[in-house]
């Protein structure tokens, strides 16, 4: 799929010829590009993920004004094989820019890939499913590693920081979280993405009752309708218009700035001990895998691997915890068990009565609440 913007978004040509590409043409295109001069974006329509690569190239051309921009992408039903062919698109791109109108790459590439791409048009009701990380097991550690660039993880951390902590609540919540940038928005898909790998769950009858996290990835005005609808989700967009929009999210992320308009939740956006404590943690490991990273040779794990794992054990930490005393006698969570699952009592208590809703876990809550007598 190729798009191009000199009289407007329009999609100028695609295999399969049939497959139905509405609305692609400002999803493959983040607003805001013609300011930039590449970017690459991740976005969704339907039940497909796709990644397009944009550039912009300056043309003596009036009918162009004097740019030419376009994006080569690709529509997968798994998120994991996007990135494998990032380094096609980007070439491909820059081929479209320099000889438009020269399709043979892009038509081989889709000839020798749609076995594996696996769009499927015309299948009515039985489009392939949507793939995406539910839970983390080892089997799946292989298919991670070409999800995302070395390093996404770690510039994660450094760009929110202790505010990473907030982002995990949320996220664990299932709550619907936006997340603004202007372009390039490439970086900031990966933020949705790390986003989404904060709340994973592997302990078995844990999250059959709340709602998937899923990774929408870019949106825009567009994308409205759908998200009207959606009860949870983690996107970015480079449309400020968003904002106004309360009723389509819960949490707003403008840069390094997370908020929420909801009163309910306004709690969550405080930083406590326990959260210090998680993040000091988080840090600590990271520092000693560098090291041991420096002094060994034999494979040991990335830091990706370390960052997953690190927020999967706290995870299961807590809602084993919370089954325990829902299987107890007396069903009772006190100050202890809120410690021992590495939350802050007083701090947390908000987030815990959250939680026990959101997830149906039946337990009796008797941690005192030091601004009520």
């Amino acid at each position: 799929m190729k798009r191009e913007a000199s009289s407007g978004n329009m999609v100028e040509w695609c295999l399969p010829q049939d497959i139905d590409l509405e609305g692609v043409e400002f999803k493959s295109m983040a607003s805001g590009s013609h300011k930039i001069q590449s970017d690459f974006i991740y976005f969704r329509k339907g039940p497909f993920f796709g990644l397009a690569c944009f550039a912009n190239m300056p043309v003596e051309s009036e009918l162009e004004r004097g740019a030419r921009m376009k994006s080569v992408g690709i529509l997968s039903p798994s998120y994991t094989l996007l990135y494998r062919y990032m380094h096609f698109l980007e070439n491909q791109v820059r081929h479209q820019l320099e000889t438009p109108g020269h399709y043979s790459h892009l038509a081989a590439f889709y000839e020798d890939k749609k076995g594996v791409l696996c769009a499927s048009p015309g299948s009515g009701g039985s489009l392939p499913p949507v793939y995406w990380l539910p839970s983390i097991h080892r089997y799946m550690y292989p298919e991670m590693k070409i999800t995302h660039p070395a390093g996404c993880m770690s510039q994660f951390i450094k760009f929110f920081g202790e505010q990473i902590l907030i982002l995990w609540k949320f996220a664990l919540l299932r709550k619907r979280i936006l997340i603004f940038s202007p372009p390039p928005v490439g970086v900031v898909c990966y933020r949705v993405y790390c986003c989404c790998c904060l709340a994973n769950v592997s302990l078995p009858g844990i999250g059959g009752t709340v709602p998937e996290s899923k990774p929408f990835f870019y949106v825009n005005v567009a994308d409205i309708q759908s998200l009207e609808v959606e009860v949870s989700y983690v996107a970015c967009t480079t449309e400020k218009i968003f904002e106004e929009k309360r009723e389509l999210y819960d949490v707003y992320v403008d840069n390094q700035n997370v908020k929420t308009h909801h009163d309910h939740l306004q709690p969550l956006l405080k930083i406590n001990g326990a959260d210090r404590e998680k993040y000091r943690r988080l840090n600590e490991q990271r520092q000693m895998l560098l090291y041991s990273q420096e002094v060994e040779d034999d494979y040991n794990p990335c830091e990706e691997d370390l960052f997953v794992l690190f927020f999967l054990e706290q995870n299961n930490r807590i809602f084993q915890t919370l089954l325990e005393v829902s299987a107890s006698q007396d069903k009772t969570l006190t100050a202890e068990h809120a410690r021992g699952m590495g939350l802050d009592p007083q701090g947390d208590r908000s987030f815990l009565m959250d939680l026990l809703e959101a997830y149906g876990i039946d337990v009796m809550l008797v941690i005192d609440n030091p601004c009520c007598p």
